[in-house]
C-alpha cells in the first residue's frame, strides 16, 4: 500500500497529484494547482466528474462551452466557505487565475447527464458538529443529498486548535448498505498559523493497518479504509477539504463501537 501521507512536491504549479493509480485505489483523485495571477490550468474530464474548489484567491472559471466568470473570493481557508464549480463527465474546463490562487481539483468516476454548474458560498449552510473539544464547522460542498453528482461527495471542515475531528472514530469500508457505505477519501490539511501541525490516525480493527502521522500545512491524506481520527494541537486551527467516492454516492458510517460511549457523554 502507498505511503499514506501526501507532501507537496512544491511551492508553485501542480504540488500534489493523487490518482486511483498512485494512491492504489478505484475511485478518488485529487490535485492541487498553486497558480500566479494570469497563470491558466485546464483539464478534460474524460470518463470522470470533477469539483474544482478556490481553497483560496480569485480566477476566471469556463467549463465545456459555458463561461462561469471570476469565482473565488476569500484568500484564507479559515476566512469563511468557497466557491466551487462541478463539472460533469466528457467536458472541458479552465481557470485563469487573477490572484494568487490554490485551486483543488477533486475527481471520481462519472456518470448520468449531469450539468456543469457554480457552486457559491452559501448553498448549503454551515453546520456544527461535536460539543466541548469535539466541536468542529462543516462548510459541505457536494452532500449526498443534492443531487448534483453520479460519485463525488466533497466537503470541507474547521477543527479549532486543541480539538478533536472525524471523531469519535469512524470508518467507511464495506459495501454493506443500509449499515455502511464503501467510500474512499483524502483529507487536504491546512494549518492556521502555517508553522503548526496536527496528527491522524488511520486503523482498522485487526490493525492490519494502523498508521499515525503528523500533519503539516499542504500535507494531503489518504483513507483507503478504517478509521481516521485527526487531533488538532492547542493554538492551531486545522482545515481539511474531503473528497469522497464509491460504488454508491451515500455517506453511512460506522463508529468505533469502544468509543461510542463519546456520543452521549
Amino acid at each position: 500500500m502507498p505511503n499514506l501521507k501526501v507532501k507537496p512536491s512544491g511551492t508553485h504549479g501542480c504540488v500534489t497529484h493523487v490518482t486511483p493509480e498512485n494512491a492504489g485505489w478505484t475511485y478518488v483523485g485529487f490535485d492541487l494547482h498553486r497558480m500566479k495571477p494570469g497563470e491558466s490550468v485546464s483539464g478534460e474530464t474524460g470518463d470522470r466528474e470533477v469539483c474544482l474548489v478556490w481553497v483560496t484567491g480569485k480566477g476566471k472559471a469556463s467549463a465545456g462551452t459555458k463561461d462561469f466568470g471570476t469565482l473565488g473570493g476569500r484568500m484564507n481557508p479559515f476566512e469563511g466557505a468557497p466557491h466551487a464549480l462541478y463539472i460533469p463527465m466528457e467536458s472541458t474546463w479552465s481557470v485563469t487565475a487573477e490572484t494568487d490562487l490554490e485551486l483543488a481539483v477533486c475527481s471520481a468516476p462519472g456518470g448520468g447527464t449531469y450539468q456543469a454548474k457554480a457552486i457559491p458560498p452559501g448553498t448549503h449552510p454551515q453546520v456544527t458538529r461535536g460539543k466541548g473539544t469535539n466541536v468542529r464547522y462543516v462548510n459541505n460542498i457536494m452532500p449526498e443529498d443534492d443531487s448534483s453528482a453520479h460519485s463525488l461527495l466533497v466537503v470541507e471542515v474547521i477543527t479549532p486548535g486543541g480539538h478533536t475531528s472525524s471523531y469519535p472514530p469512524h470508518k467507511h469500508d464495506q459495501d454493506d448498505l443500509p449499515n455502511e457505505s464503501f467510500l474512499e477519501e483524502t483529507y487536504y490539511h491546512r494549518l492556521n498559523p502555517p508553522q503548526g501541525f496536527a496528527f491522524q490516525r488511520v486503523y482498522t480493527d485487526d490493525r492490519s493497518l494502523d498508521e499515525a502521522m503528523a500533519i503539516e500545512d499542504g500535507d494531503v491524506t489518504l483513507v483507503p479504509k478504517g478509521y481516521h481520527p485527526c487531533a488538532a494541537c492547542h493554538g492551531y486551527d486545522l482545515y481539511y477539504l474531503n473528497v469522497m467516492a464509491g460504488p454508491q454516492r451515500i455517506w453511512k458510517f460506522h463508529n468505533a463501537a469502544e468509543h461510542e460511549w463519546l456520543l452521549k457523554a
